[in-house]
Protein backbone atom coordinates (compact mmCIF):
# COMPACT_ATOMS: atom_id res chain seq x y z
CA UNK A 1 0.00 0.00 0.00
CA UNK A 2 1.45 3.44 -0.82
CA UNK A 3 2.53 6.18 1.95
CA UNK A 4 -0.86 8.01 0.23
CA UNK A 5 -3.35 5.59 0.85
CA UNK A 6 -1.43 5.10 4.72
CA UNK A 7 -2.21 8.73 4.80
CA UNK A 8 -5.71 9.12 4.12
CA UNK A 9 -6.78 5.80 6.34
CA UNK A 10 -6.00 7.10 9.93
CA UNK A 11 -6.78 7.50 13.73
CA UNK A 12 -9.79 5.86 14.65
CA UNK A 13 -11.44 3.67 12.18
CA UNK A 14 -14.99 2.16 12.63
CA UNK A 15 -16.02 -0.96 10.56
CA UNK A 16 -19.85 -1.83 11.21
CA UNK A 17 -20.85 -5.38 10.59
CA UNK A 18 -16.55 -6.06 11.27
CA UNK A 19 -17.12 -9.40 12.77
CA UNK A 20 -17.64 -11.06 9.54
CA UNK A 21 -15.10 -12.25 6.33
CA UNK A 22 -14.92 -9.12 5.03
CA UNK A 23 -14.43 -6.98 8.24
CA UNK A 24 -11.99 -9.99 9.37
CA UNK A 25 -9.63 -9.19 6.88
CA UNK A 26 -10.16 -5.24 6.55
CA UNK A 27 -8.91 -5.20 10.36
CA UNK A 28 -5.73 -7.32 9.21
CA UNK A 29 -4.80 -4.95 7.24
CA UNK A 30 -6.01 -1.78 9.12
CA UNK A 31 -3.79 -3.29 11.88
CA UNK A 32 -0.41 -2.93 9.62
CA UNK A 33 -1.34 0.75 8.38
CA UNK A 34 0.75 2.58 11.72
CA UNK A 35 -1.52 5.49 10.98
CA UNK A 36 -4.27 3.40 12.18
CA UNK A 37 -4.80 4.39 16.49
CA UNK A 38 -8.06 2.72 17.34
CA UNK A 39 -10.15 0.18 15.30
CA UNK A 40 -13.72 -0.25 16.44
CA UNK A 41 -16.02 -3.36 15.88
CA UNK A 42 -19.84 -2.67 15.63
CA UNK A 43 -21.49 -5.74 15.31
CA UNK A 44 -24.98 -7.67 17.12
CA UNK A 45 -23.24 -10.91 17.19
CA UNK A 46 -21.35 -11.54 20.59
CA UNK A 47 -20.30 -14.91 20.00
CA UNK A 48 -18.28 -13.95 16.72
CA UNK A 49 -17.02 -10.28 18.82
CA UNK A 50 -15.53 -12.75 21.50
CA UNK A 51 -13.77 -15.53 18.87
CA UNK A 52 -12.43 -12.47 16.92
CA UNK A 53 -11.23 -10.38 20.01
CA UNK A 54 -9.07 -13.42 21.19
CA UNK A 55 -7.63 -14.24 17.90
CA UNK A 56 -7.15 -10.53 17.43
CA UNK A 57 -5.56 -9.98 20.79
CA UNK A 58 -4.91 -6.37 19.89
CA UNK A 59 -4.82 -3.44 22.33
CA UNK A 60 -5.61 -1.51 18.53
CA UNK A 61 -9.12 -3.01 18.62
CA UNK A 62 -11.91 -2.66 20.69
CA UNK A 63 -15.60 -4.22 20.03
CA UNK A 64 -18.68 -2.73 20.72
CA UNK A 65 -22.72 -4.67 20.39
CA UNK A 66 -24.34 -2.70 18.37
CA UNK A 67 -26.96 -2.66 15.59
CA UNK A 68 -26.69 0.28 12.66
CA UNK A 69 -30.65 0.20 12.85
CA UNK A 70 -30.02 1.84 15.89
CA UNK A 71 -29.11 5.21 15.36
CA UNK A 72 -28.54 6.11 19.27
CA UNK A 73 -25.83 3.67 19.47
CA UNK A 74 -24.52 4.21 16.07
CA UNK A 75 -23.97 7.98 16.80
CA UNK A 76 -22.31 7.13 19.84
CA UNK A 77 -19.94 4.61 18.39
CA UNK A 78 -19.27 7.68 15.80
CA UNK A 79 -17.90 9.99 17.96
CA UNK A 80 -14.26 11.02 17.30
CA UNK A 81 -14.16 8.47 14.48
CA UNK A 82 -11.95 9.59 11.40
CA UNK A 83 -12.61 6.57 9.19
CA UNK A 84 -16.04 4.10 8.57
CA UNK A 85 -16.34 1.71 7.01
CA UNK A 86 -19.63 0.19 6.26
CA UNK A 87 -19.81 -3.74 6.10
CA UNK A 88 -23.16 -4.52 8.06
CA UNK A 89 -25.91 -5.85 5.89
CA UNK A 90 -28.40 -8.93 5.71
CA UNK A 91 -26.59 -10.57 1.98
CA UNK A 92 -27.85 -14.46 1.94
CA UNK A 93 -30.32 -14.34 -1.06
CA UNK A 94 -32.69 -17.20 -0.08
CA UNK A 95 -33.01 -15.70 3.72
CA UNK A 96 -33.27 -12.08 2.45
CA UNK A 97 -36.09 -13.36 0.30
CA UNK A 98 -37.62 -14.99 3.45
CA UNK A 99 -37.07 -11.75 5.63
CA UNK A 100 -37.89 -8.74 3.07
CA UNK A 101 -38.91 -6.34 6.19
CA UNK A 102 -35.73 -7.32 7.84
CA UNK A 103 -33.81 -7.07 4.84
CA UNK A 104 -35.34 -3.40 4.44
CA UNK A 105 -34.65 -1.90 8.33
CA UNK A 106 -31.07 -3.16 8.00
CA UNK A 107 -29.74 -2.55 4.43
CA UNK A 108 -31.32 0.56 3.79
CA UNK A 109 -32.51 2.16 7.23
CA UNK A 110 -29.56 1.16 8.64
CA UNK A 111 -27.15 2.94 5.94
CA UNK A 112 -29.12 6.09 6.38
CA UNK A 113 -28.44 5.71 9.98
CA UNK A 114 -24.37 5.72 8.68
CA UNK A 115 -24.69 8.70 6.85
CA UNK A 116 -26.40 10.59 8.81
CA UNK A 117 -24.75 9.93 12.16
CA UNK A 118 -21.51 10.13 10.14
CA UNK A 119 -22.52 13.90 9.09
CA UNK A 120 -23.16 14.79 12.96
CA UNK A 121 -20.15 13.29 14.18
CA UNK A 122 -18.33 14.82 11.06
CA UNK A 123 -16.02 11.68 10.36
CA UNK A 124 -14.18 12.45 7.33
CA UNK A 125 -14.67 9.68 5.28
CA UNK A 126 -17.38 6.86 5.05
CA UNK A 127 -17.28 3.63 2.34
CA UNK A 128 -19.74 1.86 1.65
CA UNK A 129 -19.32 -1.78 0.14
CA UNK A 130 -21.65 -2.70 -1.83
CA UNK A 131 -22.16 -5.97 -4.47
CA UNK A 132 -23.04 -6.43 -7.92
CA UNK A 133 -26.53 -7.67 -6.85
CA UNK A 134 -27.15 -4.33 -6.85
CA UNK A 135 -27.15 -3.62 -10.14
CA UNK A 136 -30.37 -4.64 -12.32
CA UNK A 137 -31.50 -6.52 -8.90
CA UNK A 138 -33.55 -9.53 -9.12
CA UNK A 139 -33.81 -10.07 -5.23
CA UNK A 140 -34.67 -8.28 -2.18
CA UNK A 141 -31.08 -7.98 -1.03
CA UNK A 142 -29.97 -6.48 -4.62
CA UNK A 143 -32.51 -3.71 -4.52
CA UNK A 144 -31.81 -2.72 -1.00
CA UNK A 145 -27.98 -2.79 -1.75
CA UNK A 146 -29.23 -0.59 -4.76
CA UNK A 147 -31.07 2.15 -2.51
CA UNK A 148 -27.93 1.94 -0.11
CA UNK A 149 -25.49 2.87 -2.99
CA UNK A 150 -27.91 6.08 -3.70
CA UNK A 151 -28.36 7.06 -0.06
CA UNK A 152 -24.52 7.07 0.23
CA UNK A 153 -23.51 8.81 -2.95
CA UNK A 154 -26.74 10.87 -2.70
CA UNK A 155 -25.60 12.40 0.64
CA UNK A 156 -22.64 14.16 -0.87
CA UNK A 157 -24.85 16.67 -3.40
CA UNK A 158 -28.12 16.45 -1.13
CA UNK A 159 -26.38 17.59 1.66
CA UNK A 160 -23.50 20.71 2.80
CA UNK A 161 -21.27 18.57 4.71
CA UNK A 162 -17.65 18.17 5.32
CA UNK A 163 -18.04 14.18 5.03
CA UNK A 164 -16.71 12.26 1.97
CA UNK A 165 -18.82 9.33 1.00
CA UNK A 166 -18.11 6.70 -1.61
CA UNK A 167 -19.55 3.73 -2.14
CA UNK A 168 -16.92 0.65 -3.87
CA UNK A 169 -18.65 -2.29 -5.66
CA UNK A 170 -17.09 -5.78 -5.58
CA UNK A 171 -18.43 -9.71 -6.96
CA UNK A 172 -17.84 -12.57 -5.47
CA UNK A 173 -14.88 -12.24 -3.12
CA UNK A 174 -13.56 -15.94 -2.21
CA UNK A 175 -14.23 -17.09 1.12
CA UNK A 176 -16.40 -14.31 2.62
CA UNK A 177 -19.81 -14.95 3.92
CA UNK A 178 -22.30 -16.11 1.11
CA UNK A 179 -19.27 -16.86 -0.55
CA UNK A 180 -20.14 -20.58 -2.11
CA UNK A 181 -16.87 -21.74 -1.95
CA UNK A 182 -16.29 -22.40 1.57
CA UNK A 183 -19.72 -24.47 1.45
CA UNK A 184 -18.51 -26.59 -1.42
CA UNK A 185 -15.07 -27.86 0.04
CA UNK A 186 -17.52 -28.84 3.60
CA UNK A 187 -19.93 -30.73 1.47
CA UNK A 188 -16.83 -32.71 -0.78
CA UNK A 189 -15.58 -33.05 2.81
CA UNK A 190 -18.62 -34.31 4.63
CA UNK A 191 -21.08 -36.09 1.86
CA UNK A 192 -18.23 -36.29 -0.91
CA UNK A 193 -20.81 -34.37 -3.26
CA UNK A 194 -21.46 -30.79 -4.26
CA UNK A 195 -24.67 -29.08 -4.82
CA UNK A 196 -24.25 -27.02 -8.25
CA UNK A 197 -27.88 -24.77 -8.82
CA UNK A 198 -26.69 -23.79 -12.65
CA UNK A 199 -23.65 -25.24 -14.07
CA UNK A 200 -23.57 -22.62 -16.65
CA UNK A 201 -23.54 -19.73 -14.14
CA UNK A 202 -21.12 -17.30 -14.02
CA UNK A 203 -19.70 -15.09 -11.18
CA UNK A 204 -16.89 -12.38 -10.44
CA UNK A 205 -14.49 -13.77 -8.37
CA UNK A 206 -11.87 -12.45 -6.34
CA UNK A 207 -8.82 -13.06 -3.32
CA UNK A 208 -10.35 -11.35 0.33
CA UNK A 209 -6.79 -9.73 0.23
CA UNK A 210 -6.71 -8.07 -3.07
CA UNK A 211 -10.71 -6.67 -2.63
CA UNK A 212 -9.45 -4.81 0.50
CA UNK A 213 -6.55 -3.47 -1.72
CA UNK A 214 -8.82 -2.09 -3.77
CA UNK A 215 -11.04 -0.52 -1.02
CA UNK A 216 -7.88 1.29 0.19
CA UNK A 217 -7.04 2.38 -3.42
CA UNK A 218 -10.79 3.99 -3.82
CA UNK A 219 -10.24 5.95 -0.80
CA UNK A 220 -6.94 7.56 -1.97
CA UNK A 221 -8.48 9.45 -4.89
CA UNK A 222 -12.06 9.50 -4.08
CA UNK A 223 -13.89 13.20 -4.24
CA UNK A 224 -17.10 12.21 -2.80
CA UNK A 225 -20.00 10.45 -4.18
CA UNK A 226 -18.49 8.12 -6.85
CA UNK A 227 -19.14 4.24 -6.82
CA UNK A 228 -15.67 2.39 -7.50
CA UNK A 229 -16.39 -1.03 -9.34
CA UNK A 230 -13.54 -3.26 -9.08
CA UNK A 231 -12.10 -5.05 -11.95
CA UNK A 232 -12.82 -8.38 -11.35
CA UNK A 233 -12.23 -11.81 -13.57
CA UNK A 234 -15.18 -13.89 -14.06
CA UNK A 235 -15.20 -18.06 -13.89
CA UNK A 236 -18.04 -20.45 -14.92
CA UNK A 237 -19.63 -22.55 -11.90
CA UNK A 238 -19.16 -25.42 -12.98
CA UNK A 239 -15.19 -24.57 -13.60
CA UNK A 240 -15.56 -24.03 -9.65
CA UNK A 241 -16.98 -26.84 -8.49
CA UNK A 242 -14.75 -29.12 -11.18
CA UNK A 243 -11.45 -27.56 -9.58
CA UNK A 244 -12.84 -27.51 -5.72
CA UNK A 245 -13.20 -31.19 -6.50
CA UNK A 246 -9.44 -31.53 -7.94
CA UNK A 247 -8.31 -29.52 -4.70
CA UNK A 248 -10.78 -31.61 -1.96
CA UNK A 249 -12.35 -34.71 -3.88
CA UNK A 250 -11.69 -37.90 -5.60
CA UNK A 251 -12.75 -40.07 -8.18
CA UNK A 252 -16.05 -40.31 -6.64
CA UNK A 253 -16.79 -36.98 -5.23
CA UNK A 254 -19.97 -35.68 -7.52
CA UNK A 255 -21.99 -32.82 -8.74
CA UNK A 256 -25.24 -32.71 -7.93
CA UNK A 257 -27.42 -30.15 -10.14
CA UNK A 258 -30.43 -28.92 -8.21
CA UNK A 259 -31.78 -25.77 -9.88
CA UNK A 260 -31.16 -21.86 -9.38
CA UNK A 261 -32.66 -20.62 -6.40
CA UNK A 262 -35.05 -17.61 -5.72
CA UNK A 263 -33.45 -14.81 -6.85
CA UNK A 264 -30.62 -15.94 -8.65
CA UNK A 265 -29.32 -14.64 -11.94
CA UNK A 266 -27.74 -16.69 -14.77
CA UNK A 267 -24.43 -13.89 -14.83
CA UNK A 268 -24.04 -10.90 -12.49
CA UNK A 269 -23.73 -7.38 -14.09
CA UNK A 270 -21.09 -5.42 -12.53
CA UNK A 271 -21.35 -1.91 -14.27
CA UNK A 272 -25.18 -1.49 -16.47
CA UNK A 273 -25.33 -0.41 -19.55
CA UNK A 274 -27.65 3.01 -17.85
CA UNK A 275 -24.18 3.64 -16.06
CA UNK A 276 -21.76 3.32 -18.88
CA UNK A 277 -22.19 6.50 -19.99
CA UNK A 278 -20.25 8.00 -17.24
CA UNK A 279 -17.94 4.83 -15.88
CA UNK A 280 -14.21 5.93 -16.43
CA UNK A 281 -11.04 3.57 -16.58
CA UNK A 282 -8.36 4.85 -13.99
CA UNK A 283 -6.50 2.05 -14.62
CA UNK A 284 -6.73 -1.82 -14.94
CA UNK A 285 -7.72 -2.51 -11.12
CA UNK A 286 -10.70 -0.72 -11.54
CA UNK A 287 -13.80 1.14 -12.75
CA UNK A 288 -15.35 4.79 -11.59
CA UNK A 289 -18.88 5.48 -12.11
CA UNK A 290 -19.44 9.47 -11.08
CA UNK A 291 -22.60 11.05 -10.59
CA UNK A 292 -24.66 13.02 -13.52
CA UNK A 293 -24.52 16.06 -11.01
CA UNK A 294 -21.76 17.96 -10.10
CA UNK A 295 -19.54 17.18 -12.23
CA UNK A 296 -17.03 19.40 -12.18
CA UNK A 297 -16.05 18.06 -8.61
CA UNK A 298 -14.54 15.32 -10.11
CA UNK A 299 -12.58 16.71 -12.75
CA UNK A 300 -9.48 14.96 -11.39
CA UNK A 301 -10.57 11.69 -11.79
CA UNK A 302 -12.00 12.76 -15.89
CA UNK A 303 -8.54 14.18 -16.56
CA UNK A 304 -6.26 11.09 -15.62
CA UNK A 305 -8.92 8.54 -16.88
CA UNK A 306 -10.91 8.02 -19.88
CA UNK A 307 -14.69 7.00 -20.50
CA UNK A 308 -14.86 3.51 -20.49
CA UNK A 309 -15.72 1.86 -23.97
CA UNK A 310 -17.69 -1.24 -23.01
CA UNK A 311 -21.01 -2.02 -23.30
CA UNK A 312 -21.67 -3.41 -19.70
CA UNK A 313 -19.37 -4.94 -17.15
CA UNK A 314 -21.18 -8.52 -16.55
CA UNK A 315 -19.53 -11.92 -15.69
CA UNK A 316 -20.75 -13.07 -19.15
CA UNK A 317 -18.19 -10.86 -20.71
CA UNK A 318 -15.59 -9.72 -18.18
CA UNK A 319 -11.80 -11.10 -18.74
CA UNK A 320 -11.69 -15.35 -17.63
CA UNK A 321 -10.06 -16.40 -14.54
CA UNK A 322 -8.00 -19.66 -15.39
CA UNK A 323 -8.10 -22.63 -13.27
CA UNK A 324 -4.71 -21.98 -12.43
CA UNK A 325 -5.23 -18.95 -11.31
CA UNK A 326 -8.30 -19.59 -9.61
CA UNK A 327 -6.13 -22.73 -7.66
CA UNK A 328 -3.37 -19.93 -6.85
CA UNK A 329 -5.87 -17.33 -5.57
CA UNK A 330 -7.34 -20.35 -3.23
CA UNK A 331 -4.14 -21.42 -2.27
CA UNK A 332 -3.77 -18.62 -0.76
CA UNK A 333 -7.00 -18.18 1.29
CA UNK A 334 -6.86 -18.60 5.20
CA UNK A 335 -10.08 -20.91 5.08
CA UNK A 336 -8.71 -22.90 1.94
Amino acid sequence: MSDKNKGLIHGRILVTGGTGSWGHELCTQLLEITEVTEIIVLSRNEHKQVEMEREFNSKRMRFVIGDVRDKDSLLDSMSGINVVFHLAALKHVPVCERNSWQTVETNIIGTHNVVMCAMEAKVEIVVDVSTDKAVEPHNIYGITKACGEKLVTNAQHNYDTSTKFVCVRGGNVMGTNGSVLPLFKKQIQTLNRLTVTDPGMTRFLMSTREAIHLIFEAVSIAQGGETFVMRMQSIEVARIAEAMIAKYGDEKTRIEVIGARPGEKKHEVLISRSEIPHTYELSDRYFVIIPEIGRERYAPIIKQGKLTELQEFSSQNAPTLSNEAFLSQLGAEAWA
